[in-house]
């Protein structure tokens, strides 16, 4: 069974409810009707039912099974409305401001699946990143003893011998830009509980650099070096190591070599990149040249499930999303140089 289909059989076993508030856009819809063929998951709508119904039936979209709430009419609105307000009163928000604010279904959305009433949430098909992790910060906060909010992608790279039979976690590889040792420490911490979630395995984790147990020496070496201690103070029964080169990461008589006595012993399964620049090209490479399959980003730190999609993703991109929307962790940091207010 591939890591899709895996991944597909855990969402059918224990079905969950996914808000989709971007529901004007046809790539939004298209997801909805293949999650409701698929049954793989309950789906909410966020938008006025007759315009919905119409677009979808305009683009001979099956959506009857979908739940379309329109936050003005909803018999929740004031429940919302109240609990917004007391979440945020203390930052300055008024009732009338709250009132006014979740009528945008992103936020009305975030209340749903904080008041329990679904499970999680996708959205950015229309959206900026700032505009969908803002409302998840302001609202679902961060998971607990979590500091970062921060992203991994999925890889599964196709006759591979290295990582998990070729499945990978890659973090950070699309939100945080230059991470302190202090940050990169957080983000593997997610990234090794993702990818046991994802997996059922147990991580091993590797932070990248291009050195490898003191090879070179720089600013950018220290960071990493200084990240893998602050890992390993924190987390001293998981099995990571650092600095190290990607091939000592992943190839076992590479890692005999040039780092002898790692625990990982060059089968790393989670790789850790010391910043955006690396990460991004790191799994692009990957996907493109091993021709892998990428999965994400996902978002790992928030309290409750939310995924955040790039605004060129496709209908499968979204129903990906919530394929994996298992996922975790957060913080009040600058995503994208966009501060999240």
């Amino acid at each position: 069974m591939t890591f899709i289909e895996t991944i597909k059989q855990k969402a059918k076993q224990n079905i969950k409810t996914i808000i989709l508030p971007e529901s004007e856009d046809k790539r939004v819809l298209e997801a909805a009707s293949k999650a409701i063929a698929e049954n793989f998951a309950n789906i909410i709508l966020i938008g006025n039912e007759q315009e919905v119904n119409q677009k979808a039936k305009e683009n001979n979209l099956n959506i009857s099974k979908a739940k379309i709430i329109n936050p003005i009419t909803s018999e929740k609105y004031e429940e919302y409305v109240n609990a917004f307000y007391e979440l945020r009163k203390e930052k300055g928000m008024t009732i009338e401001e709250a009132r006014k604010t979740l009528l945008e279904p992103i936020y009305f959305g975030m209340m749903m699946v904080k008041q329990g009433d679904a499970d999680g949430l996708v959205s950015g098909a229309c959206h900026s990143t700032a505009n969908t992790l803002r409302p998840a910060l302001q609202i679902l906060k961060t998971a607990p003893e979590t500091k970062l909010v921060s992203a991994f992608f999925a890889m599964v790279v196709p006759n591979c011998e290295y990582g998990e039979n070729g499945l990978f976690v890659f973090g950070d590889c699309g939100l945080v830009e230059n991470p302190s040792a202090e940050e990169l420490s957080e983000i593997a911490i997610s990234s090794s509980k993702s990818f046991k979630q994802l997996s059922g395995k147990e991580p091993k984790v590797a932070m990248l650099s291009y050195s490898t147990y003191g090879s070179a020496h720089s600013e950018l070496t220290e960071k990493v070096i200084q990240a893998t201690k602050l890992l390993k103070e924190k987390e001293s029964n998981l099995t990571c190591d650092g600095e190290l080169q990607l091939d000592a990461a992943i190839v076992p008589e590479v890692a005999n070599s040039k780092a002898p006595g790692s625990v990982v012993k060059g089968k790393a399964n989670t790789l850790i990149f010391p910043d955006l620049n690396a990460g991004n090209i790191g799994y692009k490479l990957v996907q493109r040249l091993a021709k892998a399959e990428a999965y994400g980003p996902l978002c790992q730190g928030i309290a409750k499930p939310v995924n955040d999609l790039s605004r060129g993703c496709s209908s499968d991109d979204i129903v990906r999303c919530y394929r994996n929307y298992l996922c975790s962790s957060t913080s009040k940091l600058k995503i994208r140089k966009e501060v999240l207010k």
